[in-house]
């Protein structure tokens, strides 16, 4: 007898977001109070060009590379007793350039190379999909909150461009900017909140004292 064919998504579960747990859960360390400033609860972090360089559509783990002081940021997150988290777009799914298997094995790589993430959140829609998860829209953000069982209102999103804080605010998440060559000017002035390294951007948001990102010169960067 023949296979029966997949049934296809229903549209609702085909504009939802990705969601990767951890491939192993890893011991969480209560944050007592004053070891996560202002009721800080979680740190979600954009993937490519805050934590790794930003190789557009990647679906090959060998073209990963940290970007400096990730390792440490996400250590001293940990450190704290804090969840860490992944919010990425990936428009290359929805373009024909990926697949769930090849976003899989780039993530496995990037926790091998940097430590363990407990939740990815992946948008695999593409910009004109008119779904609720690509940033700069909430819906990741959103997603990766409920998965970790924290409020949005309690968790902190640090990204290299103006889509990841405005999802953050969106969402009624903090988010801070790490600016790199593809963030525009206008990004860094309208953050809010912008450091010149990732490191940097925790250490703000731990409550210490971090150096403000430069206005430099932007560019625009390759679609995610």
């Amino acid at each position: 007898m023949p296979t029966p064919p997949v049934p296809a998504a229903s549209s609702a579960e085909a504009a939802r977001p990705w969601l990767f747990p951890a491939a192993a859960p890893r011991p969480r360390r209560t944050a007592r109070a004053g070891h996560a400033p202002g009721g800080l609860a979680a740190v979600l972090f954009d993937r490519d060009g805050t934590l790794v360089k930003d190789v557009p559509y990647n679906g090959d783990p060998a073209l990963v590379e940290p970007l400096p002081t990730a390792r440490a940021a996400l250590a001293a997150v940990r450190a704290r007793g804090l969840p860490v988290g992944v919010v990425s777009n990936q428009s290359g799914v929805a373009r024909g350039l990926l697949t769930r298997e090849r976003v899989a094995a780039v993530q496995r790589r990037v926790a091998h190379l940097l430590g363990p993430i407990d939740v990815w959140a992946v948008c695999p829609h593409g910009p004109e999909d008119g779904c609720g998860c690509r940033k700069p829209a909430p819906g990741l953000v959103y997603a990766a909150c409920a998965r970790l069982g924290v409020p949005a209102h309690r968790t902190a999103v640090v990204g290299d461009i103006g889509a990841d804080v405005a999802a953050a605010r969106a969402a009624g998440a903090r988010g801070v900017l790490v600016p790199t060559g593809a963030t525009l000017t206008r990004e860094v002035a309208d953050a809010g909140e912008a450091t010149v390294d990732l490191l940097s951007a925790v250490r703000l948001l731990l409550g210490g004292d971090a150096p403000a990102a430069p206005a430099g010169p932007g560019r625009a960067g390759g679609a995610r």
